[in-house]
């Protein structure tokens, strides 16, 4: 097992073991691919989406939230192009009767050479210490430059086949790169097949009658479908923005990956709409904005790229992926794309209505363009957490397991213990956390040694653990610990509120933008 594989199974243990994910219908033997976000999980979640929507909405006065239905009219998705278009390239091995995307394949097998490219990186890094320059060593060292010189070619020529949906071409690249079944090994593929994407389902009292509907497979149509009612009710002027959060549905046949590819999954999308000749700038100013948004978190500069398209879809004229160092590797975290005027236009036609912005300053009508950011609030919790679960080596020889999530986004901000189940000591602790869970989540523990409590909220992702003692009741002060550096240190109770909210405002968090 690699390094990377076996982080990525403790990953999935620590989910469930700390209350964080779990398997759907588990008693019934599960559900592939659909998860139930536990106790700890929903609140993860449920504060990925506030920092979200406090730094996309409530901080833009041009940018308002929406929350359209999962269910919409069917002629909206063959207007959107997803009755005809929404499909995966899928390729099947003969011999393991496994089902596969074959574009998953070709960039699967690009990652595995972008190992080697790591790992030349490494050795050269070893190699020559500070003096090392690791730019002028990816430029110039040959054999570096060939490993990417090919992930370049097999990426492009890829993208140029699935544009033209040339199929054949596909299935002859994963030939010629002799890629195999990752199961069995066998490289006897079936000719690859497009399937198509949206969960259908029925609206009406009886089956002559009913109406062929789909799940929506994306939540951005209902952003578009109500582009005209938003603007006009809220009197909003071009620029601005429409933003929602929900959930979407695709039939993923090779769901995987824990959370990171799933059936059922929910998403953070953002429609700005702008003058026709400005999406370039604002396409340029969302990628950088949005950068700045998850570099706010802490989780490390070296973990974020861009990958900027080569395959645009045939509405777009720029799109790029903030990738995040998962750790099954680089894998698209979040996307941005400049999606011209297809959808209003699309939207227009299909439906009768016309769907225009009026501009009083040039006194006329035109279809806006739209710049779209588009984050899978699924993915950003898997890169959360996943980044944030570490083994750590104390100096008295002992390791710790700790989930250093931001504190902004953790579950519990706290944990209240009472050193000792007497002496009037929890009731001072039941008092504390009444007073404190007013303003934030905090948890009560007064079971076991206080060194297994800390032990507990340490892997569970609580910033800081509070403990009531005999000293306390002389003089009203408290040990403090802090998660990430251990550290302890006496304060007085009336003190707790400002110390707490000074490390989990959201204002000192998104003010690092």
């Amino acid at each position: 097992m690699t390094k990377q594989e076996d982080q990525f199974k403790k990953v999935l243990s620590h989910a469930k073991e700390y209350g964080y994910v779990f398997q759907s219908s588990e008693i019934y033997d599960g559900l592939s691919a659909v998860y139930d976000y536990a106790q700890n999980g929903v609140e993860l979640k449920k504060n990925i989406r506030d920092y979200w929507w406090k730094a996309m909405v409530q901080m833009h006065e041009n940018i308002v939230g929406i929350d359209a239905s999962i269910l919409m009219h069917p002629t909206t998705w063959k207007a959107s192009g997803h009755v005809d278009a929404f499909n995966d390239p899928l390729i099947d091995n003969k011999a393991s009767k496994k089902r596969y995307r074959a574009d998953v394949l070709i960039e699967d097998y690009c990652a595995k050479i972008e190992g080697k490219i790591n790992k030349e990186v490494d050795k050269a890094a070893k190699r020559f210490g500070d003096t090392f320059n690791k730019e002028e060593f990816l430029a110039t060292n040959g054999r570096v430059v060939g490993y990417q010189e090919k992930i370049n070619t097999i990426l492009a020529r890829m993208g140029a086949s699935l544009e033209k949906e040339d199929l054949v071409d596909v299935k002859a690249l994963i030939e010629e790169l002799e890629i195999a079944d990752p199961l069995t090994g066998s490289r006897n593929w079936t000719d690859v097949k497009q399937f198509n994407l949206m969960f259908g389902t029925k609206l009406g009292a009886s089956a002559e009658t009913a109406m062929d509907l789909y799940l929506r497979p994306e939540t951005a149509q209902g952003i578009f479908v109500n582009f005209l009612n938003v603007q006009k009710t809220g009197r909003m002027k071009i620029p601005f923005g429409i933003a929602q959060t929900g959930k979407a549905f695709r039939n993923e046949i090779v769901a995987r990956q824990f959370i990171f590819r799933m059936r059922e999954f929910e998403q953070m999308e953002m429609q700005f709409f702008v003058k026709p000749g400005t999406q370039k700038k604002w396409y340029d100013q969302w990628k950088e904005t949005r950068l700045k948004w998850h570099l706010s978190l802490g989780m490390g500069a070296e973990n974020y790229r861009f990958h900027d398209h080569d395959k645009l879809a045939h509405y777009a004229d720029a799109a790029a992926d903030i990738e995040f160092k998962f750790p099954f590797g680089f894998k698209e975290l979040e996307g941005i794309h400049s999606r011209t005027d297809f959808d209003l236009k699309a939207h227009e036609e299909f439906s009768g209505k016309k769907l225009q912005y009026f501009d009083h300053e040039e006194n006329k009508s035109y279809t806006p363009y739209v710049v779209e950011t588009s984050i899978g609030l699924d993915r950003m919790f898997l890169a959360v957490f996943s980044n944030s679960l570490q083994e750590e080596a104390l100096e008295n020889g002992t390791t710790r397991t700790v989930l250093k999530l931001p504190a902004i986004l953790a579950p519990y901000k706290a944990a209240i213990f009472p050193l000792v189940k007497k002496d009037g000591l929890p009731e001072v602790a039941r008092k504390i956390m009444d007073d404190l869970k007013w303003y934030f989540n905090v948890f009560y523990d007064e079971k076991d040694a206080v060194g297994k409590r800390y032990r507990r909220q340490d892997a569970a992702g609580t910033p800081f653990c509070i403990t009531v003692d005999h000293e306390t009741l002389e003089d009203n002060s408290v040990t403090i610990r802090h998660r990430d550096t251990m550290e302890q240190k006496r304060v007085k109770i009336t003190e707790l509120k400002e110390l707490i909210q000074s490390e989990v405002a959201v204002k000192n968090w998104l003010q690092r933008m």
